[in-house]
């Protein structure tokens, strides 16, 4: 009997240390311990927006030539109505001054002429007070008034030939102006293309000739971003915006939506968006931002105070959660009814309570309804 019990003691304890060593081994999960908090319904951008200068102009001669003056470098700060750039001109200069010479002269000619239709007007007159004495036959009247006539004639030509001589001197400033660029606001050279001497060539309709100068406005900035075209409905100017920059790791600025485009942008055939433009709120508080940073928004569509919530990662689809018993240390799957949703927490209206705790590392191999597990990392 003795040998009986120890052999089945023996086989027990072998058997318990084979059901030991091969059951399954809890898995480590990192849970989430339901709680209340703010949340935010939120747009993002679907690609990188771009701070903007609000007045940007691509500067370039209306004909081509060779780079003459060079007023600016890169980075200078200009006044409007500056000069920037002027192309060799010398003979446009020339005609220029042809016609105002030739202003000169018709000015002259028209003294000329209209003194010369004075005195032929005072002529005419003497001899008709001299056909009425009868001293002068009326054929001599008829000749004087003949020849009053003409000289007035004359010197309405002659004024005439001023005009023109004006309007041709005005033609040479205007193509004058065709090889010039003047500043058209206060700002900054951003970037110029050629150099003194050079050859620049203005841009023709359908080529992409890059400008000689392009001059921005730093002293005011807005952020112009991508949205989903399933978004755009929701999106209205004047709502709150959180803006992040590249530039400023960590730290959040605030600004307002400026305006919504009234078309949708097919840049890629997979990707239809809208732009929105975002003034800064305090742009005193963004320091020096460079035209081209590479700027994200969040548009706060609405927002709850003390609400249950639980970490948008740990839903799965069909508003399911994964709680921890911590009586069997299983999982047991949870249907929630939500609320306000972004990509970080999402508002509980039905199914959960604070203090019960939810997994959110839903990637975990073996991580399902009725699994054992331990709770790692708590958060």
């Amino acid at each position: 009997m003795r040998r009986i019990v120890i052999a089945i003691a023996t086989l027990a304890m072998l058997g318990l240390g084979v059901f030991v060593a091969t059951r399954p081994k809890p898995v480590v999960v990192v849970v989430k311990e339901v709680g209340e908090g703010k949340v935010e319904a939120t747009l993002a951008n679907t690609r990188a927006g771009t701070v903007e200068a609000c007045l940007r102009t691509k500067l370039s001669t209306i004909v081509g030539g060779r780079i003459e003056y060079l007023g600016v470098k890169e980075g200078d700060r200009v006044k409007k109505g500056q000069l920037l750039l002027k192309l060799w001109n010398d003979d446009q200069q020339a005609n220029a001054a042809l016609a105002q010479a030739q202003m000169t002269l018709s000015a002259r000619r028209v003294d000329e002429a209209c003194i010369t239709a004075a005195n032929a007007e005072r002529e005419a007159r003497r001899q008709g007070e001299l056909r009425e004495k009868g001293f002068v036959s009326t054929s001599k009247e008829e000749a004087a008034r003949t020849e009053a006539e003409v000289r007035r004639a004359a010197c309405s030509t002659a004024k005439a030939d001023v005009a023109q001589a004006e309007a041709k001197f005005k033609a040479t400033r205007v193509e004058q102006g065709r090889v010039v660029l003047y500043a058209p606001f206060d700002g900054t050279v951003a970037k110029i293309v050629g150099e003194l001497g050079e050859y620049s060539t203005p841009s023709p309709p359908g080529v992409p000739t890059p400008p000689a100068i392009d001059l921005i406005d730093d002293s005011c900035l807005y952020v112009k971003a991508p949205m989903d075209e399933v978004d755009a409905p929701k999106i209205r100017v004047g709502q709150a915006v959180r803006i992040t920059l590249d530039a400023l790791p960590g730290q959040t600025l605030p600004g307002k939506v400026k305006r919504v485009a009234p078309y949708v942008s097919a840049v890629e055939k997979q990707a239809r968006t809208v732009d929105i433009e975002v003034d800064f709120e305090r742009p005193e508080e963004t320091g020096k931002l460079l035209v081209g940073y590479s700027a994200d928004v969040e548009i706060i569509l609405s927002a709850r105070d003390k609400v249950v919530r639980v970490p948008t990662a740990a839903i799965q689809e069909g508003g399911r959660v994964l709680v921890h018993n911590p009586d069997n240390g299983k999982l047991e799957e949870r249907r929630i009814k939500t609320g306000l949703a972004n990509w970080e927490y999402t508002e509980v209206v039905d199914g959960l309570k604070t203090g019960e705790r939810i997994v959110t590392s839903l990637d975990k191999a073996g991580v399902k309804a009725g699994a054992s597990v331990t709770p790692g990392n708590k958060q």
